[in-house]
């Protein structure tokens, strides 16, 4: 039995690195190389970083990273500050229309807002071809509030009541109590909203109509997904990589920022989790 587990979980492992691997080995090989194997390498008899070059001296790839990197830090922050902030205040019984609140954030998890009524909304504010069209859409998570609420709610009173008695107000409370106690899980929330808010794919495609303006993943889904050709005004290099090595070497950028935050907080994951979900 252990035997057959090992196996499952080796062909399991074996599904993700191998295609990964891949990409890697594919985004590092020649243009022999690429041809030989058919257009995918797993194994690079000669690594050359030609393809990395061409697009990080070229000026369609480092705007697209710096896109996306703006809009996930900026998101990221504005939505762990409202989402923290309104599930704090959901979780403290009695606070100013708590139960209407608490009511439009459950009713947020049951029934979302078509691309019409959103997009209608954007256009209105004139968000249009910004960047705050991709982030404010997306700064507060139902799902997010609730488990975030859960774990604030699972803090002693007496704790609370304490620091009150002290003479602390709800401002020092939250940022001195609540918050210290609390990493884990704002660890685990911040996580969800930067791979959110890196990933944003569609925002991006209905609200940003100048191509200068392209996160990381429209890039992707041009000259990947739909095989658009990387020209010589897209890169900087005088010989053109082969497309197959420039194709996975968007893929590569666009997955390792989220493979080296993980580690960090895959500690915290698990405990974040599902002690916020204990009870409701």
């Amino acid at each position: 039995m252990k035997a057959l587990k090992a196996l499952v979980l080796t062909l399991c492992c074996a599904l993700v690195v191998v295609p990964f691997v891949g990409i890697v080995a594919t985004s590092l090989s020649t243009r022999e190389q690429i041809v030989n194997a058919g257009g995918f390498v797993i194994v690079p008899d000669e690594i050359t970083f030609a393809a990395y070059e061409a697009l990080f001296t070229g000026g369609v790839v480092p705007r697209a990273v710096g896109v996306s990197v703006f809009i996930t830090v900026v998101g990221t922050a504005l939505s762990l500050a409202t989402t923290t902030l309104l599930a704090y205040g959901l979780s403290r019984p009695g606070s100013l229309g708590h139960r209407p609140v608490l009511s439009l954030v459950v009713g947020a998890l049951l029934f979302t807002p078509g691309i019409i009524p959103g997009y209608l909304t954007v256009s209105i504010l004139g968000l249009l071809d910004s960047y705050w069209a991709v982030i404010l859409p997306a700064v507060v998570s139902a799902f997010n509030v609730v488990i975030l609420r859960a774990f604030f709610m699972e803090i002693p009173a007496e704790l609370v009541e304490s620091a009150r008695i002290d003479g602390a107000g709800d401002w020092q409370i939250l940022t001195r109590i609540v918050l210290p106690l609390s990493k884990a899980v704002l660890s685990v929330i911040g996580l969800f909203y930067a791979v959110g808010y890196w990933n944003a794919f569609f925002t991006a495609l209905l609200y940003l109509n100048d191509a200068a303006k392209w996160p990381v993943q429209l890039v992707l889904r041009t000259y990947v997904v739909n095989q658009q050709q990387l020209g010589v005004d897209q890169v900087g290099a005088g010989s053109l990589p082969p497309q197959e090595a420039l194709q996975m070497a968007i893929l590569v950028i666009s997955i390792v920022p989220i493979l080296l935050v993980y580690p960090f907080v895959q500690r915290h994951f698990t405990k974040g989790v599902l002690v916020g979900a204990v009870k409701g």
